[in-house]
C-alpha cells in the first residue's frame, strides 16, 4: 500500500508540475497545439510518450546517480564546467517561469473573480512562503490533494462539450501555419516543460526508495498529462477562434457549465498555479542557497521579489515571449537526456549513487569517474 500510494504521489506532483500558469489557463495548449489544427491530435500524442519515456527516465537516472540537485543531474548530463554554466541558465528561467506563474494568478483575480491584479499576485507570494516552510512534503501534499480534482473537472469538461455544435472540430479543424512548426511544437513544449520539472522531480526522486514506484508514477503521471492536454484541446477546438481572445481560456469554457462549476474550476487554476509556483521557487531556492553567500533565509524572499517584479508585464506577454525561448534552448538538454546512459541500479540497501559494489559514482563528462572510501 505504501507504494501504491507513493506512486500517486509521484504521478499527481508530476503533473502538477508541468501543470502550470500556461496549462491550467489553456494558453500552452492554444499555442503549441489547438492553432495547429487537425495536426493536435498526433501532436498531443507525440507529446504524451516523450512525457511518459523522458519523464520517468529523467527520475530514475536522478536516483541512481544521487543527484540532490538539478545542477547535479546537469553536471551528470553535460560534464562539470557545462553543467555547471547549464544548471545558471535553468535556473534563470524557472525565475521567469516563476513570473509567469504570478502573471496567471493576477490574470484570473483580474479577469474571472474582478479583483484586482496585484491581489492575485500578493496571495500566492504570502501563501507559497507558508507552504514553502514544509519543505517537499508540502509540495507532495498539495499536488495529491489538486491533481485529482483537475483530472475529474477535465472529464466534466469533456462531457459537457460532447453536447456542444462543433464538437468534432478538433479532428478537422482548419489551420495555416506549416507542417513543420505543427511537429516542431510538441518537441519544443516537451522539452521546455521537462527542462523546468527537472527542478522539483530530481529531489524528489533522490528522496524516493523504491524505483519501481518511480517507473510507474512517470508512467502514469504522463498518461495524465496527455489526458488533460487533450481534453483541453477538445474543448477549446469547439469554440475557435474566438476564444484567442481571452488571457484566460479554460476559464471562458468554464462559463458554460454554470456558476458553481465555473468558481471551482477558476480556484482549481489557480491552485495548479500557486502549486507549480511553490515547487519552481523551491527548487531555484535551494540552488541558490548553494551559490550565494547571503542567509539562507533570506533567499526566498528575494526571489519571490525578483518575480514580482518581472510579473509587471502581464501573464500571456510573458507567455508568448519567453516559453518558445526556453523550448528551444530545452531541445538541447532533451538531445542529452536522450543520449544519456542508464545508470546501474544501486544494491539493495545501498542508497542511491552507489553501484552493486559499494562504489560512488560520480558524473562527469563523457565517461563516469569512480572513487573508492
Amino acid at each position: 500500500m505504501n507504494s501504491r500510494v507513493r506512486t500517486l504521489q509521484i504521478a499527481f506532483t508530476y503533473i502538477g508540475t508541468i501543470v502550470g500558469a500556461g496549462f491550467a489557463t489553456g494558453q500552452e495548449i492554444l499555442r503549441f497545439f489547438t492553432r495547429y489544427g487537425h495536426w493536435a491530435v498526433l501532436t498531443i500524442l507525440l507529446s504524451t510518450a516523450l512525457f511518459i519515456w523522458l519523464g520517468t527516465k529523467m527520475m530514475v537516472i536522478a536516483r541512481r546517480i544521487g543527484a540532490d540537485s538539478y545542477e547535479d543531474f546537469n553536471r551528470h548530463l553535460f560534464g562539470e564546467r557545462a553543467g555547471g554554466s547549464i544548471s545558471l541558465f535553468t535556473m534563470i528561467i524557472l525565475i521567469g517561469v516563476n513570473s509567469i506563474m504570478l502573471a496567471g494568478a493576477g490574470a484570473i483575480f483580474q479577469e474571472h473573480l474582478g479583483l484586482p491584479y496585484q491581489a492575485g499576485l500578493l496571495l500566492t507570494i504570502f501563501g507559497s512562503y507558508f507552504l514553502l516552510k514544509r519543505g517537499i512534503s508540502g509540495i507532495l501534499q498539495i499536488n495529491s490533494l489538486v491533481v485529482p480534482l483537475m483530472l475529474t473537472l477535465s472529464l466534466i469538461i469533456i462531457f459537457n462539450t460532447l453536447g456542444v455544435p462543433g464538437v468534432e472540430r478538433f479532428l478537422f479543424l482548419p489551420t495555416d501555419h506549416g507542417v513543420f512548426g505543427a511537429w516542431m511544437s510538441p518537441l519544443l513544449y516537451t522539452a521546455f516543460n521537462l527542462g523546468m520539472a527537472q527542478a522539483v522531480l530530481v529531489p524528489l526522486a533522490r528522496h524516493t526508495d523504491d524505483e519501481k514506484a518511480l517507473l510507474n508514477g512517470g508512467i502514469l503521471g504522463g498518461i495524465g498529462i496527455g489526458f488533460m492536454l487533450m481534453a483541453a484541446h477538445f474543448a477549446m477546438s469547439s469554440q475557435m477562434p474566438g476564444i484567442l481572445q481571452f488571457e484566460i481560456p479554460m476559464g471562458s469554457i468554464a462559463v458554460r457549465l454554470g456558476p458553481v462549476v465555473q468558481s471551482i474550476y477558476l480556484l482549481l487554476i489557480f491552485m495548479e498555479i500557486f502549486s507549480t509556483f511553490v515547487a519552481d521557487i523551491y527548487g531555484v531556492g535551494e540552488q541558490l542557497k548553494q551559490r550565494l553567500p547571503i542567509a539562507p533565509a533570506l533567499v526566498t524572499p528575494l526571489l519571490m521579489l525578483v518575480c514580482y517584479l518581472f510579473s509587471q508585464f502581464g501573464f500571456s506577454s510573458l507567455l508568448s515571449i519567453f516559453y518558445p525561448i526556453f523550448g528551444a534552448v530545452s531541445l538541447v538538454w532533451v538531445v542529452m537526456l536522450l543520449r544519456a546512459p542508464m545508470s546501474p541500479p544501486p544494491r539493495k540497501g545501498d542508497p542511491p549513487g552507489k553501484d552493486d559494489k559499494g562504489i560512488t559514482i560520480v558524473a562527469v563528462k563523457p565517461a563516469i569517474r569512480i572513487t573508492r572510501k
